[in-house]
């Protein structure tokens, strides 16, 4: 039976009818259950299709690959598709981009998923759109394809990829899924004193140091059938890692053996005769993102001489083992920055004096570290959070919050940590921090954020801590490029008994600022796209605007006016924005 048939043998059955209203949404249902493995009742929940679904289909929100994927899908009787489904698709991306006006427009079954997409984006999770059909794309559309590919992976506010599913990925992910093996066979040639074969626990194992230009030669990488058993397929140029693995090839090809983690495959059977070694039943589980992108980048490793990277082949016939390996070699996290930095000797310094000044808390400076038995939670302090309360209260820059690079690349870091934070103004960044992020995880919005706002609060709320500062500033008429010490004005707002309204007056004016951008682009006749206008400098510009309408004399209350008095510091007190080594 061919797949077509397949698919209209399977979504007969009981299953399908009884619970999908039309054969678009029994094939939606049918890709989830039998590509990505779901059970009926995760499946079913995954569906969007009907009235009011703003060409999204389904959403699936894969946790532990931490990417969303959003499924349009064309089940078709005849002919090939043209244009209009990657129109649609296009459609749901531009959408996506202002999420509480989609979610405002939106069937209850998509609506439901923007808080989950807006939250997972926040956390860096990556989004993917999937056109899934039973045809084939007629030859303009695969050309418009292309183009609508580059605009989503060069946009800077809502990166995504996107892939398109024909009748014959079908076939071979189906037949991954019922785990028949692809027959991908490739002869390498070894180069003397590059390879090792080894046996482990009884099974064949070869390690090898590979040309990058004999990895052009591998069958499979531009249809991901090699792929079959990695937990994900390529994410497409746009993806961060992917794009620094692109510098690295075509800046630095000689040095790529050593910057890159390699390959895993698995194979039925692995032979060495005369230099070659033939691989047969080839599926590489570990390496996906690498492999793709020497594949896209061949032209410029034609030319170059010297590149390498290392494979790990296994003789692996049991599909179970198969399958742990591919999990296992996955789940492993990339390093980041701010792993990098967690040894430094300056955040090593502010931990020891942290931890010698409160003698019940802790500084917790790597990842995955856990808070210790006993500890006081409010003398919890983490390096990430630190990095971002510095970044928003010392530097002035919120907008950089959710850019690791923007705190632990080498130049920010130098900036922001090369210099001695004493305790106490560690520990009273943590404490605005704690008193901030309060209002904002009450599930009631007890300040009355506007609802996009509210759903980019991992970002939005180190606007509120910068804010804080600001209206010192704003208060005490400082000189510009200069914040206040925060040990200072948390005990001025805490001596003042002030703390929750300092908050709350803060708070509205990031409110405000996000409010009249929101009116500005709706008079323009254009959408508001919030992640944009967080990672402006203009937001900045905007919130310390609202702070000085709120403190004019001729508007004050009472309350403001007594704020104003209980936030008076002396200017010799303020300290330079831009501090450095």
């Amino acid at each position: 039976m061919n797949i077509y048939d397949q698919i209209k043998h399977d979504i007969a059955q009981e299953y399908y009818q009884n619970n999908y209203s039309n054969d678009g949404q029994r094939f939606v249902a049918w890709y989830l259950r039998n590509i990505y493995g779901l059970n009926t009742a995760i499946a079913k929940s995954c569906i969007t299709d009907g009235a009011g679904d703003k060409q999204i289909d389904a959403v699936y929100i894969n946790e532990q690959e931490q990417t969303i994927y959003i499924v349009q899908g064309k089940f078709v009787q005849k002919g090939k598709l043209d244009s209009k489904p990657l129109m649609e698709i296009h459609s749901a991306w531009l959408q996506l981009k202002d999420p509480q006006h989609l979610q405002e427009n939106a069937n209850d079954a998509l609506a439901g998923k923007v808080n989950a997409i807006s939250q997972c984006l926040d956390e860096g999770y990556d989004i993917c759109f999937e056109l899934i059909t039973n045809s084939e794309l007629s030859k303009q559309a695969q050309k418009d394809l292309e183009i609508y590919r580059r605009e989503f992976e060069d946009c800077d506010t809502l990166n995504a990829s996107l892939k398109v599913l024909d009748i014959n990925s079908l076939n071979t992910l189906y037949n991954e899924f019922l785990n028949k093996r692809s027959n991908i066979n490739h002869d390498f040639t070894l180069e003397q004193g590059r390879y090792m074969e080894v046996n482990v626990s009884g099974k064949k194992a070869v390690i090898a140091v590979i040309s990058l230009r004999e990895c052009l030669n591998i069958p499979g990488i531009q249809d991901g059938s090699l792929f079959r058993k990695n937990v994900r397929q390529s994410l497409g140029k746009g993806l961060k890692v992917n794009k620094e693995i692109a510098d690295s090839l075509r800046n630095n090809p000689r040095e790529f053996f050593f910057l890159n983690n390699g390959i895993t495959a698995i194979c039925s059977s692995i032979n060495i005769h005369d230099g070659v070694m033939s691989a047969k039943d080839m599926s590489v589980v570990n390496g996906c993102q690498s492999l793709t992108t020497i594949f896209n980048n061949g032209e410029s490793l034609r030319n170059s001489e010297g590149g390498y990277i290392v494979f790990r082949f296994y003789e692996i016939a049991e599909n179970e083992k198969a399958d742990m390996i591919s999990t296992s070699t996955n789940t492993q996290n990339r390093v980041s920055a701010r792993d990098l930095c967690s040894n430094d000797k300056h955040v090593l310094a502010i931990k020891r004096d942290y931890e010698h000044c409160y003698t019940d808390g802790q500084f917790i400076t790597k990842r995955g570290e856990t808070h210790e038995a006993g500890k006081n939670p409010l003398h919890i302090i983490d390096l990430g959070i630190l990095g971002k309360l510095l970044l928003s209260w010392y530097l002035q820059k919120p907008t950089g919050v959710n850019d690791e690079t923007k705190i632990f690349g080498k130049e920010s870091f130098k900036q922001l940590f090369h210099r001695q934070y004493t305790p106490e103004k560690i520990q009273a960044l943590n404490e605005i921090y704690m008193a901030i992020l309060k209002v904002w995880e009450t599930k009631d919005n007890p300040l009355e954020f506007n609802d996009t706002l509210f759903a980019r609060k991992k970002r939005a709320l180190f606007f509120h801590v910068f804010a804080v500062s600001a209206l010192f500033c704003v208060v005490n008429k400082s000189q510009d490029n200069t914040i206040p010490p925060p040990d200072i004005a948390l005990t001025l707002m805490k001596d003042g008994g002030i703390l929750d309204e300092v908050v709350q007056v803060s708070g509205d004016c990031v409110n405000e600022a996000c409010m009249s951008a929101a009116d500005e682009a709706k008079e323009k006749d254009e959408i508001f796209d919030i992640l944009k206008w967080l990672k402006s400098a203009s937001a900045i510009t905007a919130v310390r605007s609202e702070i000085r309408k709120a403190f004019r004399p001729h508007k004050q209350d009472d309350t403001i006016a007594d704020l104003k008095e209980k936030l008076k510091m002396s200017k010799r007190d303020f300290e330079p924005v831009h501090i450095g080594s």
